[in-house]
């Protein structure tokens, strides 16, 4: 399994959008249809709400692909 670090720049971001800033996907929209046919799950629960506010500390799982969400290093 591949594991990607996300380091979060304020108290959240939306799943569609970590999506996108991840590189899993080329846009928002891409993203929501991804959430929307149930291929994504965080902290291992499916997920099907597109703007689902994800904070430090979860995982989101796509495919074989885990993205451990951080928090911002300053």
């Amino acid at each position: 399994m591949q594991t990607l670090d996300f380091e979060l720049e304020g108290p959240y971001i939306e799943l569609n959008m970590l999506l996108k800033v991840s590189g899993l996907c080329d846009s928002g929209g891409a993203g929501k249809a991804i959430v929307a046919s149930g291929a994504v799950q965080v902290d291992g629960v499916t997920e099907l709400r597109k703007t689902c506010k994800i904070r430090a500390g979860q995982v989101v799982t796509i495919d074989d692909i885990e993205i451990h969400v951080q928090p911002d290093a300053r």
